[in-house]
């Protein structure tokens, strides 16, 4: 790329010198500097423009060209040369100013979606995230995974929206969960106090649509799903299924509207048992034939023990379905229990009794997988 204006005077010197037709080619020389305009800083751009004139004023004498008509090209240079120099200056300054942009979109996000440790407790987690902008860095979808004193606790979710505003929104959801993942025993009263820092801090069209889930001392699984895709539940076996919520719930911040309040769901969940929380961008990605990506079977064809590998694969061929770009933030976390887990005592001191949480103990609706390929 940088040998452009080189190769264009190079170009000229070689059709004026076979053709013999004077001056016709010479502004085209103007072409160098213009190029370097796109590539080089003003340096390179004024290095393009003395290279011009240079080749113009040889190509000037060897076929005997009129001070008049050569004064006109060389001016013509000049001209073309100082103006893509100056546009240089200011593609270097605007270039300056996005690096400092990316370098504070990158802090919101180490801010924001926290990196999730791979391994914590009797837990292997994993986690992808891609951007619907290459650009991005960030979006409207969330994540989270913290150790608490009531065991492990997970959000994934999906804001409604695009740009600063989803992505502030976004950032008070994953605040509010982490302090009341802490603080709440009953996953309930977590989902609870999201719904009310949304409800005084939103708009009346604005929601989030998510999934809370824990994993408790004795074993289970607890869900709360408030308007969001079913995660994926995968028994030790490969067996797959949907975690589907009964009855459906509201997105967080439109319970007021609707009157309906998200139930727990209560489920086993054995050593070698996996969940897959994921966003809309995952499941509503098309290919060129319109056709949705198929993530039940996606899981089944690239389930192993290990999450890393089976989100690598998952996200590899998502990528692929959609022929490499995707039009959608998509998110993926995959927990896996590797042991069992051991009871967490609690920090004394005073609390509030929590209300007893309405469950509803429901079985996933399976897919049978292919046969699994044994990890190498």
């Amino acid at each position: 790329m940088h040998g452009l204006p080189v190769l264009v005077a190079a170009v000229v010197v070689l059709v004026g010198v076979t053709g013999g037709t004077g001056t016709i080619w010479l502004p085209l020389l103007a072409a160098g500097p213009a190029l370097a305009a796109t590539i080089n800083g003003p340096r390179g751009v004024l290095c393009s423009g003395l290279l011009a004139a240079a080749t113009g004023s040889a190509l000037a004498l060897v076929h005997e060209v009129p001070a008049r008509e050569l004064a006109a090209v060389l001016c013509a240079l000049l001209a073309v040369t100082a103006a893509s120099g100056l546009a240089s200056a200011l593609r270097g300054r605007r270039e300056r100013v996005l690096a400092a942009v990316r370098s504070v979109a990158e802090a919101a996000q180490q801010a924001l979606l926290q990196p999730v440790p791979e391994t914590v407790g009797p837990f292997q987690v994993a986690v992808r995230y891609s951007a619907a902008a290459a650009e991005a860095r960030i979006g409207g979808d969330l994540y989270a995974l913290v150790a608490t004193p009531h065991g492990i606790r997970l959000i994934v979710g999906d804001v409604r929206g695009k740009g600063l505003p989803a992505v502030g929104t976004a950032a008070l959801v994953l605040g509010v969960f982490r302090e009341a993942a802490h603080d709440e025993p009953d996953l309930l009263a977590v989902v609870s106090r999201i719904e009310r820092s949304l409800a005084r801090n939103l708009g009346p069209d604005d929601f989030v649509t998510a999934v809370v889930a824990g994993c408790t001392a004795s074993g289970h699984l607890e869900v709360v799903n408030c308007g969001h895709a079913p995660p994926l539940l995968i028994s030790a076996a490969g067996e797959v299924g949907a975690v589907e919520p009964a009855p459906p719930a509201p997105p967080l911040g439109l319970r007021a509207l609707s009157g309906q309040v998200p139930r727990l769901q209560r489920l086993p969940f054995t050593v070698g048992d996996q969940l897959l929380l994921y966003t809309d961008g995952v499941t509503e990605a098309r290919d060129h034939e319109r056709a949705f990506y198929p993530l039940a079977e996606g899981v089944a064809r690239h389930l192993c023990d290990d999450p890393a590998r089976t989100l690598t694969a998952l996200h590899d061929e998502l990528l692929a379905h959609v022929g490499g770009r995707l039009h959608d933030d998509a998110a993926l976390l995959l927990l896996r229990r590797t042991a069992a887990q051991e009871p967490v005592s609690v920090p004394a001191g005073p609390r509030a009794t929590p209300q007893e949480p309405r469950t509803a103990t429901s079985p996933a609706h399976r897919v049978t997988p292919p046969r699994r390929t044994p990890m190498p």
